[in-house]
């Protein structure tokens, strides 16, 4: 989100300052006046406690504003709160939803699941390998592709922490998020038999996520590459007769390597869930389902993260992810009798609402009178489609 500005009104002109020669005694006649300009998610200074904030009236409770109901017939100009007025349009929000003209980065190569996903989010889109998932987020940062496509998590294997760590590294946002569903295959060289298989090469998640079948097929040796195509694509190159790919068809068909087996992936369903990426936000919309995707830290104390999840049961908000990672910038922190170090911890929460709700803005807004650290990494349309 880009920092406020502050901006200053011009002095007036000779003429105009000649009809107020003679200003009230409390007002002073070289007093500046400063037009603050508020941020897009709703983020402004927080009200005394006790006061009406947001249209409504609110009561503390151990630092917890409970949400009372709507006061009717409560408008507020868009004249005089700049919360009301529309956000200007960014190209995330104009682009078209095949994706024509994208260029699209994702991790791996050619016939990696990541291409698959980024072809179902953007079906007429140019594809971008890039080598390294900090690599896909560089790249649009620096305007060589306008998105990328990175997963987030699997339904077997879990988290991927490193593109957790890396939102927080760069500035990007959340703008979509794609489900696919992953159909593991067995891949060798031509004339190859699985009795001939002593070692299967692939991604770590996809070994993790075969492990009992490779068994089975007495497979016991386990080598661990970057991607799943690129374990494909060193098979063929090297014309390895004793070790087999674990990847999709597709990278089958790319690199000439024939299908021993599949659907070898140990649970059959096996989905992956990844993240669309922008320079810029979209608008958030309320006439359809939206996840909002935030990340905060928070004082260490009893009941401090009881507190941080009541604003959102409070405001009847459903949780659908919480994650916690260690602050990389905080690692440790001293407790109060400064014997034991403890880990400082970011929370990582995906939120059913959309930032275009008022219950969602206030809810941040509470949470971010006693959070440490608070940041929106997108609000987005929630994939509704089948994986």
């Amino acid at each position: 989100m880009a920092p406020t500005a502050c901006f200053r009104l011009p002095s007036l002109p000779a003429r105009a300052r000649g009809r107020f020669a003679n200003p009230p005694p409390t007002a002073s006649p070289h007093r500046r006046h400063s037009l603050k300009c508020s941020a897009a998610n709703g983020d402004s200074s927080n009200p005394p406690r006790g006061t009406v904030a947001d249209g409504v009236e609110s009561v503390d409770v151990n630092g917890l504003r409970r949400p009372s109901a709507p006061v009717s017939g409560l408008t507020v100009p868009g004249a005089r709160d700049p919360h009301w007025l529309p956000r200007p349009l960014t190209s995330a929000d104009v682009m078209e939803a095949n994706g024509k003209g994208l260029k699209v980065a994702y991790q791996g190569c050619p016939g990696a699941y990541s291409e698959a996903a980024a072809k179902k989010a953007y079906p007429n889109c140019e594809t971008v390998p890039c080598e390294h998932f900090d690599t896909a987020f560089q790249a649009v940062q620096n305007w060589v592709a306008d998105r990328a496509v990175l997963p987030l998590e699997n339904s077997l294997g879990g988290s991927i922490h490193r593109n957790y760590d890396l939102l927080l590294r760069h500035s990007l946002h959340i703008v979509g998020e794609v489900r696919l569903a992953v159909r593991h295959c067995l891949l060798a060289n031509p004339g190859v038999k699985i009795e001939n298989l002593k070692s299967a090469m692939s991604h770590p998640q996809a070994l993790a996520q075969c492990e009992h079948t490779l068994t089975e097929l007495g497979i016991e040796h386990r080598e661990a590459v970057d991607d799943t195509a690129g374990a494909a694509k060193f098979v063929a190159e090297q014309m390895l007769q004793d070790t087999g790919a674990i990847a999709s068809s597709l990278a089958a068909k790319l690199y000439g390597l024939d299908v021993l087996a599949e659907n070898i992936q140990d649970d059959k369903d096996n989905v992956t869930r990844f993240m669309m990426l922008a320079r810029e936000p979209i608008i958030p919309r309320t006439d359809k389902p939206f996840k909002t995707s935030i990340v905060f830290s928070l004082e260490e104390g009893p009941g401090q993260l009881f507190k941080a999840l009541a604003v959102f049961a409070l405001r009847e908000i459903n949780l659908t992810k919480i994650e916690s990672r260690p602050h990389k910038e905080r690692p440790l922190r001293v407790s109060d009798d400064c014997l034991l170090k403890n880990f400082d911890y970011l929370f990582y929460v995906d939120l059913e609402a959309s930032m275009a709700d008022p219950k969602t803005q206030n809810a941040l807004g509470n949470l971010k009178e006693f959070a440490t650290f608070l940041r929106v990494l997108g609000s987005y349309p929630t994939d509704v489609n089948e994986p």
